[in-house]
């Protein structure tokens, strides 16, 4: 069916729907890629979709995802698969199905730490119960562990290397300190890196074993009340995690590239990439104190002293002995997968996700992002029992794994890679929806912090301008007020709120990176110094993250509208003329970080490419917006135009991948190894290691690139013309 005016059963269905939301008008503004008939119906419905979410049903869902501790393979996790699926069938999702996954996971039979000179000390691995909260109390919750460490059990000297980069142990080789065949205590984390380039870095310098700790100065007393009173890490709460080397490649360690479903070939474990090679261990603050304390040798510069009330050391005199069994064996991951099929276009897909494990509650991790879907479910359930369903399908998926590494997206990715790579239009994830303190915000509140591909940023603004904050007062306009409150001076634009810069750690990675999907990623951020401890759960979220649960529907409606946005347009609306400029913004900034006399090729046809590519991206927008404002777009223009949007980030991939990581196949996204953003990655990478034969190579794949791009853009525009 041509949309060319709103179906019947769309009009009576939001004629229905009642309460303030549905009584107000929802104004007449236009919308990218929607004619202006079907903005005003897509307002309409989108004030009726904004008026169902409910923050008591949201502080529900939050509640039962929070009971008992559910990493992945647990049976609580496997459980809550089946919660999740009984919930969207009860909804009126469609096809409500699970996907099982056999990986290779990892978990703890026992470990422990001790100090055995210069005194003895043993650490107790566990975190405190604290007044007013049972659930931190709960013994099923795990002490302390990382997901693939290595087994075994070492005794060697301890070496403090500050956040354990790279640079960190040149710093000790300055001091004549080596740490090979050592034991390595690190913090988390400053600068911020993940903690599996800490293990990787580690292990490349020849340790024994690493350490890694919770220093107040990042998360404890010295920013603020520490829980049970604030936001912040009481000295006893552990960070979990894993160590997985997934910077290389994501997924299940022993089926790289391809799906783990059951009966698929496994590689030796000797031969996975991704898995690391040392025995490693976080620590709470109050641990570590006591193996930091007791070093002897010559005191570290002011950049390593920390918050400990000590003299911080680069060692001397401290011996530990470090044990770790751990079993790693196949086991199951469930994806949850449902969806609610397109009216007009069923074969066009808006993706929406969020994952289910956790190390231990998740009330942040994920359980935040998890509660924010299951409204979004609900809310977007209860419009197709009106009889409402959007024009493209949307599917949802609950992943699993994501902790360990983003194991159940980039499975589920890998399985479905040809299908995801005709249909897909989009992928919209949330991880944590409320990752700060709302009692400590302030009066502009928790920090809207989403990310996006550029060519999405533009929708993503227009889509913030029509939703409205907790406190009332568009999100858009809340947004650039936390925006300039965080960065200390206001956005020259407001193009400069949207995040285009996207690294890794979340589920969106195999989508974008590996697929070249266009993704954007949500949530609201503050104050949070409880990350993957026991002290992440329901209590911390009612008494200082979110007590009223606004932020939660907040969260759910700004992924609500940009779905259903996405899902009706009459054109998807991408903005090829903004990813054109934030392309130019890459290599401006990438320039501006090569040294002076550094050897590196001329980047002058990259900017004659880029000029010329964004001149093809303004050009298609300008024509079709205008044929969009004047009705005159054709059901065959429509057709052809939204099959050709849909490959266009597809484009971008080299099917040779990047060098060293051939799983990253997007050209201009990757991330660091310390899951940092990392634009241009071959030639990024290239010139930063000084390699100006790869440099060149690198110059000459994306000037082939860009062409073809823009290419594509023009055809695009021709075709268009064609066929009116």
């Amino acid at each position: 069916m041509t949309r060319r005016t709103m179906p019947a059963r769309l009009l009576l269905a939001c004629s229905l729907v009642t309460g303030a939301a549905a009584a107000e008008d929802p104004g007449s503004a236009p919308i990218s890629g929607f004619t202006p008939a079907h903005a005003a119906a897509e307002h309409r419905l989108e004030s009726a979709f904004q008026g169902l979410p409910d923050p008591a049903q949201a502080r529900e869902w939050h509640r039962q995802f929070t009971t008992e501790p559910h990493p992945a393979a647990s049976k609580e996790n496997t459980r809550l698969a089946d919660v999740v699926a009984s919930a969207w069938r009860a909804q009126g999702w469609e096809d409500v199905t699970l996907r099982h996954y056999e990986v290779l996971h990892s978990s703890p039979r026992h470990v422990a730490l001790e100090m055995v000179a210069p005194t003895k000390f043993r650490a107790g691995l566990r975190e405190d119960a604290v007044p007013g909260d049972p659930a931190s109390a709960n013994p099923a919750v795990s002490g302390a562990y990382f997901g693939y460490s290595a087994s075994g059990d070492v005794t060697g000297e301890l070496v403090y290397a500050h956040s354990g980069n790279p640079d960190d142990y040149a710093l000790l080789r300055q001091h004549g300190i080596s740490v090979r065949g050592k034991i390595v205590i690190v913090r988390y984390s400053n600068p911020y890196s993940y903690r599996g380039f800490k293990a990787l870095t580690a292990e490349r310098e020849g340790a024994k074993a690493l350490l890694i700790y919770s220093d107040p100065a990042e998360d404890g007393a010295p920013r603020g009340k520490t829980f049970p009173d604030g936001p912040w890490g009481p000295d006893s709460h552990i960070q979990r995690g894993a160590i997985t080397y997934d910077f290389i490649v994501p997924g299940d360690p022993t089926t790289p590239g391809w799906a783990s479903v059951p009966g698929a070939r496994h590689i030796a474990r000797d031969k996975a990439r991704s898995l690391p090679k040392i025995i490693a261990l976080p620590l709470s603050a109050r641990d570590a104190r006591p193996l930091l304390q007791a070093m002897t040798g010559e005191p570290v510069g002011p950049a390593w002293q920390g918050a400990l009330p000590i003299t911080y050391r680069y060692n001397g005199a401290v011996r530990v002995h470090v044990h770790a069994d751990m079993d790693t064996s196949l086991q199951t991951y469930t994806v949850v997968e449902g969806r609610i099929r397109g009216a007009e276009r069923p074969d066009e897909w808006i993706l929406v996700g969020n994952h289910r494990d956790a190390w231990a509650y998740g009330g942040v991790d994920p359980v935040s992002g998890t509660a924010s879907m299951l409204e979004l479910t609900r809310s977007l359930g209860e419009l197709k029992r009106q009889g409402i369903r959007p024009r493209r399908t949307i599917v949802a998926c609950s992943w699993d794994g994501e902790e360990y590494a983003l194991t159940g997206s980039t499975e589920w990715g890998e399985q479905f890679a040809k299908e995801l790579g005709e249909k897909l239009v989009a992928y919209l994830n949330v991880d944590e929806s409320v990752a700060g303190a709302a009692t400590t915000a302030g009066p502009d509140g928790l920090s809207f912090a989403p990310s996006a591909v550029a060519s999405l940023g533009p929708m993503l603004l227009e889509a913030a301008r029509d939703v409205p904050a907790p406190s009332g007062r568009p999100l858009l306009d809340a947004w650039r007020a936390t925006w300039a409150r965080d960065h200390g001076a206001a956005p020259a634009s407001d193009r400069d709120l949207v995040d285009t810069r996207i690294g890794s750690g979340s589920d969106h990675t195999v989508f974008l990176n590996h697929l070249g999907r266009p993704v954007i990623n949500l949530g609201f951020t503050g104050d949070y110094g409880v990350y993957h401890s026991a002290y992440d759960d329901h209590y911390w979220m009612e008494h200082v993250g979110d007590p009223e649960f606004t932020y939660h529907t907040a969260l759910t409606r700004i992924w609500g509208v940009t779905a259903l946005r996405l899902a009706n347009a009459d054109v998807v609306p991408f903005d090829f003329d903004a990813n054109a400029r934030a392309l130019q913004d890459f290599l401006a900034e990438l320039e501006a970080r090569v040294p002076a006399n550094a050897s590196v090729p001329s980047f002058a046809a990259l900017h004659a490419g880029l000029a010329s590519l964004r001149e093809a991206g303004r050009a298609l927008g300008e024509r079709t917006a205008a044929d969009l404002a004047a009705g005159a777009a054709t059901p065959a223009q429509l057709q052809y135009l939204n099959d050709r949007l849909r490959g266009a980030e597809a484009n971008w991939l080299d099917p040779a991948g990047i060098p060293g990581r051939p799983w990253f196949r997007h050209l201009l996204y990757a991330a660091r190894y310390t899951y940092a953003h990392l634009e241009y990655p071959g030639l990024t990478e290239a010139v930063e290691r000084g390699d100006r034969d790869g440099a060149r190579t690198q110059v000459a794949v994306l000037e082939g690139a860009i062409a073809r791009n823009a290419d594509y853009l023009r055809a695009t525009l021709e075709g268009w013309q064609q066929r009116r």
